[in-house]
């Protein structure tokens, strides 16, 4: 009885199981992926969840080379999930009733025990109950000896109960090596814990490692170069399997030694687990809750931006407490008066001496070069003016007369203090009428072109100045009162609430705009105003209406105002407002005096005399044009040589007593001494330079950066308000532009050929912004003479105006219509689908536009030349599109002309998106000549650039 007994019981105690199968009663229960009575013949086909029923190799020993997967199933010897689908669908075939019922009947797990109990797929190196991955072996001392294909298949458990198809302890890890689709060896690890440093990232630790060499394969003494069956089945100690991303390495202390500090090396993984999603979201929840109460769930890099983030908040608010501040000190100032308090014009002005030369210096050339035009060295000086004397009182109405090429303009500018590139000689002081001199007059200057703000009416035009040009103290009713007289004293009562306009939109008439100008310098109530040719370009009636104003301005009993004017060939009775007239010819003195027909008396007592009911005026210019020898107040030394005396207060004395000595011309005015003058002397840059004994400051800024700010954001605003055909053609192309785009790269494949699609669509985007940027160069240009006008009269600080400029600018021109197209394209060509990566998509690409429209801003400060400003930001872009690695391969660029490629911001965008697009997950699924690919982008791209040579890279990596 006992005898029988033990020959029953004989076949159970003599059975074993390979690949560290557990035997379960008196059948083997095997790791996923192999079956047989012992666990040692590899599954060919199927899936996981047929247990048994899985159908297995034929043959010995089984060679899985020529097993094909099921749809949605990978790896070797296909045992790696690879969409959600195929484990709900394979799933659903053994367990039928689970496709109406969230319970099934696998032992171990109680579906109901979680809140989500939809069965997803995990393709990430975590594992969440048991995971399976799949890897290629690649490794130089390997494949020395075995150089055909060698995978390593890993079934990681972590909590069989949780697990769908559950086999062995928690903690274990069961790993076989296939050389050539023959399985070599397995191995065996327990007591394994896992750690999560990030989301793509798994590091296993295992206390105990053994391993079994399959006798009779290639490794194990089956013919194979080096029999390793001795090695391998002593392997022991603790084993590693780190993973992150596509790559793994197995650790043990003999591996390293032989194949490196990682180990054997592993790459190309891919992994899958088909679990239920409420074991992700409890093994989440958990590590959420973990985290917290940690009180560590910041990241050092989190940290440091929401520090960087809140120093910039806290600087911006601080800098709009100062400014208010400053602002508020500024209006409480000397007190509350108003502008009835002030006292205006009353100043005279003088000058003696005048001389002005441009060239001449000694300014260094390239190569030892001088530059030569028409045969002859342009650095020749040339005198514009030659030592010109006079005086002119407050209330005084003085017109400069001369052909083109007299030195009119150069004069009055001069007199204005105006920045000039030549030298000049001299002395110009302002006086009172008692004599007393005035060391900061306001000088009012107006241009011969009238540059303007299109957009604004007359009213808000002139209270924008009013609220730039008078001091802060003022109150905003007083500068609306102000306003409101010049608007009357000009005569545009009618016109106050009308817009200006320009060329293209009519507006205002030619004499409208011109007492405008006029007006942006009365509401600053200046001392003495200065016009170069107010009247030009105007008709008769016009001209007449503008000198009026002038004569009214300079002749106010109240207020009496020295007006002097450069005209260039008046009327009749223009001529005759005049109350004194200066002639040029040449850069010379010709008459300087009273107006009407004294200059026609002064002439015809040196033979020229003027006909009768000829217009003075005309004849004036008929000698300044040609006059005859002697009529020149001429200042030439022996030699016949052009003679300007050094700036030094005692020339400047005696160049003061011509008007009164001998030398004089009969009718010319004298220029009696005032004592203290303002100098001016030659500079070492060839520029105007102030002596130490100026009377007269720069100009300081009426107003303080906050008000300016203020006020240009004011006039933006108004500008973007009424002219919006910039801003909606902007809106309108990119929503355009996004729809074209998305269509073009419509729900982008996840193949290689979706891959190149996918780096296309983000070069695509970037040539895009890059080339709309150029309306910022060509806004900029636009609006340039405004700016240099504003800037020449103080209006405000540069940095206030490009600060506005800037904001009203980027927001709703470059700002708004990037996220339209980018939004638009994004979710049309099925990119990342991840919240995070399309936040960061946008934020890198709103970084590149600002980038590049502040380089144009640039260009058009650099070049006023519109035209040459374009060409070059377009060179750019053509450049940044050669050097961005989406036309060439930078490796293959010369070394001369490589390093161009560090100043390439496209490049610099492109690999941001590429990596966003890339580091979320992106796997490359494909097929090349029969052969599936299922690899990583981000892999990929961590070993070549640029992205476009990925699939290249791929189809040399897989032949």
């Amino acid at each position: 009885m006992i005898f029988s007994l033990l020959l029953a019981a004989l076949p159970v105690l003599a059975q074993t199981c390979d690949n560290y199968g557990y035997t379960n009663g008196s059948s083997c229960a095997c790791p996923p992926g192999y079956g047989g009575p012992t666990c040692s013949t590899p599954a060919c086909g199927g899936n996981l969840f047929q247990g048994a029923a899985r159908p297995l190799v034929q043959g010995s020993p089984g060679n899985v080379s020529s097993c094909a997967c099921q749809s949605g199933w990978g790896g070797i010897g296909c045992n790696v999930c690879q969409t959600a689908n195929a484990c709900q669908s394979s799933y659903n075939a053994v367990y039928p009733s689970s496709a109406s019922s969230s319970s099934g009947s696998i032992s171990g797990i109680d579906p109901n025990q979680l809140n989500n109990s939809t069965i997803t797929c995990s393709t990430v190196p975590r594992v969440w109950a048991a995971s399976e991955l799949s890897c290629a072996a690649i490794n130089p001392t390997l494949q020395a000896v075995f150089p055909r294909s060698s995978y390593l298949n890993i079934h990681r458990t972590l909590d069989p109960a949780s697990s769908l198809y559950p086999f062995g302890q928690n903690g274990t890890a069961v790993a076989q090596l296939i050389y050539d689709g023959v399985e070599q060896f397995a191995c065996s690890g327990t007591q394994c814990t896992q750690s999560n440093p990030d989301e793509f990232t798994s590091d296993w630790n295992c206390a105990s490692l053994q391993c079994n060499c399959r006798t009779g394969t290639q490794f194990c003494g089956g013919g194979g170069a080096l029999n390793l069956q001795s090695t391998i089945n002593g392997l022991s100690g603790s084993l590693q399997i780190t993973c992150k991303n596509t790559t793994c390495a197995f650790k043990q202390a003999l591996l390293d030694s032989l194949f490196g500090a990682n180990g054997l090396a592993l790459s190309s993984c891919t992994y899958g687990e088909c679990v239920r999603q409420g074991v992700i979201d409890a093994a989440l929840g958990h590590t959420e809750a973990a985290a917290v109460s940690a009180g560590n769930g910041l990241s050092g890099g989190v940290i440091a931006g929401l520090a960087v983030v809140g120093v910039i908040v806290a600087a911006v608010i601080v800098l709009f407490v100062w400014g208010w501040v400053c602002q508020r000190q500024a209006k409480r100032m000397g007190g509350a008066g108003g502008l009835g308090d002030e006292k205006v014009g009353g100043v005279g002005l003088e000058w003696r001496d005048v001389r002005y030369v441009i060239g001449g210096g000694k300014r260094a050339w390239p190569l030892g070069l001088r530059k030569r035009k028409g045969g002859m060295d342009t650095d020749d000086p040339k005198v514009l003016l030659k030592g010109i004397d006079g005086r002119a009182d407050a209330g005084n109405l003085v017109a400069i007369l001369g052909p083109s090429g007299a030195g009119k303009t150069t004069f009055v500018e001069l007199l204005a203090g105006k920045e000039k590139v030549g030298r000049m000689t001299g002395s110009v002081e302002f006086h009172r009428i008692d004599g007393g001199i005035v060391e900061r007059p306001r000088i009012g200057f107006v241009d011969q072109t009238d540059v303007l703000p299109a957009t604004l009416t007359v009213r808000e035009a002139l209270l924008t100045a009013a609220r730039l040009r008078l001091p802060e103290r003022i109150s905003d009713e007083d500068k609306q009162a102000r306003v409101f007289e010049v608007i009357e004293q000009l005569g545009l009562g009618d016109h106050a609430d009308s817009r200006i306009g320009n060329s293209e939109r009519r507006g205002l008439s030619g004499g409208q705009m011109r007492r405008v100008s006029i007006g942006l310098e009365l509401v600053a109530k200046p001392d003495v105003l200065i016009l170069d040719e107010p009247t030009s370009g105007l008709d008769s009636v016009s001209a007449a209406n503008v000198a009026q104003v002038l004569s009214d301005l300079a002749h106010d009993p109240k207020n009496p105002t020295l007006v002097i004017a450069s005209i260039h060939q008046p009327s009749s009775h223009l001529y005759h407002m005049f109350d004194q007239i200066m002639v040029l010819s040449r850069g010379e003195l010709l008459y300087y005096g009273p107006g009407g027909v004294a200059p026609a008396h002064h002439f015809a007592a040196r033979g020229l005399p003027c006909k009768e009911g000829y217009n003075v005026a005309d004849h004036l210019l008929d000698i300044a044009f040609a006059p005859p020898p002697g009529t020149v107040d001429s200042r030439t030394d022996s030699e016949g040589n052009i003679f300007i005396p050094a700036a030094v207060p005692g020339d400047l004395e005696k160049g003061a007593s011509r008007g009164s000595g001998s030398g004089s011309h009969e009718g010319v005015v004298g220029v009696p001494s005032l004592g203290k003058i303002r100098h001016y002397k030659s500079a070492p840059n060839g520029g105007t330079e102030v002596g130490s004994g100026a009377l007269v400051r720069p100009p300081s800024y009426a107003t303080t950066f906050f008000t300016q700010v203020q006020v240009l954001s004011g006039r933006e605003w108004k500008n973007l308000r009424r002219d919006k055909s910039l801003f909606l053609a902007h809106t309108i192309l990119a929503s355009i532009l996004g729809v074209f785009c998305g269509g073009l790269y419509y729900h982008t494949g996840i193949d290689i050929a979706g891959f190149q699609s996918r780096v296309g669509c983000l070069f695509f985007l970037g040539s895009l912004l890059a080339f709309s940027s150029l309306s910022a160069l060509y806004n900029l240009v636009e609006i340039r003479p405004l700016f240099l006008r504003e800037r020449a009269g103080h209006y405000y600080r540069p940095s206030a105006w490009l600060l506005c400029r800037v904001a009203f600018d980027i927001i709703p021109l470059r700002i708004v219509p990037t996220l339209i197209v980018s939004t638009i394209t994004y979710w049309m060509a099925g990119l990342s689908p991840h919240a995070a990566a399309f936040f960061k998509f946008l934020l890198v690409l709103v970084l590149y536009v600002l980038s590049i429209t502040l380089f144009n801003f640039l260009l058009a400060a650099i070049f006023s030349n519109g035209g040459i400003a374009i060409l070059i930001s377009s060179l750019y872009n053509l450049y940044a599109m050669t050097y961005a690695g989406f036309f060439v391969h930078l490796g293959s660029i010369p070394p001369v002309l490589r390093w161009l490629q560090w100043l390439d911001v496209l490049k610099y965008c492109l690999e941001a998106l590429s990596v966003n697009e890339v580091g979320s997950g992106l796997q490359i699924e494909d097929t090349l000549a029969g052969v599936p690919i299922n690899i990583s982008a981000q892999f990929i791209m961590n070993l070549v650039s640029p992205p476009l040579l990925v699939p290249y890279f791929i189809f040399s990596f897989i032949f």
